[in-house]
């Protein structure tokens, strides 16, 4: 997996790396907030998950916990997030759920490595895919606020996928975004939209294998 900005994913991961050393690789200043989150090996849809965005008022980076599965704005019940624990980058400017988080609230999404099952006469068998140095993978998010009928505001994310490489194509015929450190600052919004942003976000929409 040589290319620095297109990885695999499902709708399963691990996050068991220590709060302070997502804080430190992804340079979170360190008077900003440290969720509590303990290690787990088996994240789910609907799961919390801590997320990385950009506090464009303060101008740096903080670690907040979300819910995965994005909730539009616009929904009227929770369980729509369910359905979007993962964003289609093909045409995600133009999709109702997503395309105000993609203009204006992308996130990076901290892993350790996420499952798949490859389907086998005998069933399907899981395997867990990571980094090679075994790093903290970052998968491209979108974030979103939502009220709920009592006044209850949540936030929540989801992951952007795109079409499979070679390697994960033998997994599943989707695959989520893992971006490199040298695009974190365009994807999360710290540099100009009209700049380095808008090509970024051009080869993660069009981009084929």
């Amino acid at each position: 997996m040589s290319d620095p900005i297109f990885r695999p994913m499902c709708g399963r991961v691990r996050l068991s790396s220590d709060v302070s050393e997502i804080k430190l690789v992804f340079s979170i200043p360190p008077h900003r907030p440290t969720p509590n989150f303990p290690p787990s090996w088996n994240v789910a849809p609907t799961d919390p998950l801590p997320v990385v965005r950009f506090d464009s008022r303060a101008g740096e980076r903080s670690l907040d916990v979300l819910r995965w599965g994005l909730v539009p704005y616009w929904a009227k019940d929770i369980k729509v997030g369910f359905a979007n624990i993962n964003a289609k980058a093909e045409g995600i400017e133009n999709r109702p759920a997503f395309r105000e988080g993609f203009q204006r609230r992308r996130c990076l999404v901290p892993v350790d490595n996420f499952y798949e099952w490859k389907k086998t006469p005998t069933g399907k068998q899981p395997s867990a895919v990571a980094l090679a140095d075994r790093g903290l993978m970052a998968l491209a998010g979108l974030w979103e606020n939502w009220r709920s009928p009592v006044g209850e505001w949540v936030r929540s994310f989801a992951n952007v996928t795109t079409e499979p490489n070679a390697l994960c194509a033998e997994l599943h015929n989707r695959m989520p975004v893992v971006l490199g450190p040298e695009t974190w600052p365009a994807w999360l919004g710290e540099e100009p939209s009209t700049s380095a942003g808008s090509r970024l976000c051009s080869r993660l929409t069009h981009r084929r294998r």
